[in-house]
């Protein structure tokens, strides 16, 4: 590991997969399961160009690079978010595979070219834009579409993506059958989906989804996967893909 300068109120924390370190604030992002579950479920090529968009402090760029060789742009909206995530690549020396750019998805294509990427992956706000969001700036624009829509996110994903290539995102099943009809009318065809349940019998919170740019109409539904056992703790595939185990969920 490199030595970084930490700035007030951060830290690092151990990703546990492949002695792989990230640095985190309170104060501003913290990543949780769905960006790991994300950089394992994504079909990631050996080799070509790879994209994530709104990706924060750069998690699932450092974990997608246990996946492939291949290399690995970030665009990130928040300066603040793109400073950490350079300095988390740094620090895992990851800098000659991983380039951060501070960037808006909406416009990035001008920077980056369209149909460059054979695969694009995004964990992108959840929650729709209202008065009563988060009073952290940070944690609002993270978490509420306030500086991009669903269809924002989506018709990015369409212009950066090669033919053919893939895009892979998690977001909650409420606005599933919003992100399906977004994903077709932008072209993108919806190929594999995986519901993550908290816990067995329970409803899902979390959509796993995979699209192909151009594809044909087929859709796998994956077996659904439950978080916690009957004891509350982590199941086995969880730990297989925390502790690197898995380096891919099925």
């Amino acid at each position: 590991m490199r030595a970084v300068t930490l700035k007030p109120g951060e830290r690092v924390d151990d990703l546990l997969t492949g002695d792989l370190k990230i640095i985190q604030s309170d104060e501003v992002f913290r990543f949780s399961l769905d960006a790991v579950l994300l950089a394992r479920f994504a079909s990631v090529p050996s080799r070509g160009r790879i994209l994530d968009l709104c990706s924060g402090n750069g998690i699932i760029p450092i974990l997608l690079a246990t996946r492939t060789p291949a290399p690995i742009d970030a665009v990130e909206i928040q300066e603040r978010l793109c400073d950490m995530a350079e300095r988390s690549v740094r620090l895992n020396g990851l800098e000659n595979r991983i380039r951060i750019l501070h960037e808006d998805l909406r416009s990035c294509h001008r920077v980056l070219g369209q149909g460059k990427y054979d695969l694009v992956t995004v964990n992108p706000p959840y929650l729709k834009a209202c008065p009563d969001t988060s009073r952290n700036p940070h944690r609002a624009l993270a978490r509420h579409e306030i500086a991009c829509t669903l269809k924002d996110v989506i018709a990015a994903c369409s212009r950066l993506v090669k033919f053919g290539g893939r895009v892979a995102m998690v977001h909650r099943p409420a606005r599933l059958a919003e992100l399906m009809q977004l994903l077709r009318e932008s072209r993108l065809e919806p190929k594999r989906l995986r519901f993550v349940h908290p816990r067995a019998g329970g409803e899902a919170n979390m959509v796993l989804v995979e699209a192909v740019s151009g594809g044909g109409a087929e859709l796998r539904v994956l077996p659904p996967l439950v978080v916690y056992d009957g004891n509350n703790e982590y199941c086995r595939e969880l730990l297989d893909i925390y502790y690197g185990k898995a380096g891919e969920l099925a």
